[in-house]
């Protein structure tokens, strides 16, 4: 069981920048003295809006991103924090678009080229469901295209 404590109760010991740049770690103390724990600050960005395949509008939600790599993908990495990196990546690929919105299909790329980087087969499982394969045949195109380094939809 986890303890919860107030940060304006604690002082700060130790901060630390990540190595992705855009994480700041924290360890803390409360002010008596008897515990320490953890804390994580990430840069907040603008709002962006996430244009669907329907044409729908939507804000980006880092936490649905989430769930959606860890669902399809989440049993070929080591750790959490690995599938954290990915999401941080993409995440930051987005902003640095510079737009207020970006077309889904761009999110699922961004995915798959971190999955393509990293690991193969969760590379292929995740472009599986983004492409919504139905035959073997999406999956040799797939792994063709793979090995080839071209991009086809």
């Amino acid at each position: 069981m986890g303890h919860s404590y107030k940060i304006g109760d604690s002082r700060v010991l130790e901060s630390r920048e990540s190595a992705d740049g855009i994480t700041i770690r924290r360890r803390r103390e409360t002010m008596d003295g008897k515990h320490r724990f953890t804390t994580y600050e990430r840069i907040e960005h603008p709002n962006l809006a996430v244009i669907k395949k329907d044409g729908s509008r939507e804000l980006f939600d880092r936490e649905k991103l989430s769930q959606a790599i860890r669902r399809s993908v989440g049993k070929f990495f080591k750790s959490e924090v690995e599938i954290d990196d990915i999401i941080n990546e993409v995440e930051e690929r987005l902003y640095e678009l510079g737009e207020n919105e970006v077309p889904s299909r761009a999110i699922g790329d961004n995915v798959l080229d971190e999955l393509a980087a990293r690991n193969e087969v969760a590379y292929v499982r995740f472009a599986s469901v983004f492409h919504k394969f139905e035959t073997l045949d999406d999956f040799v195109k797939i792994l063709e295209q793979r090995k080839t380094g071209r991009k086809d939809s």
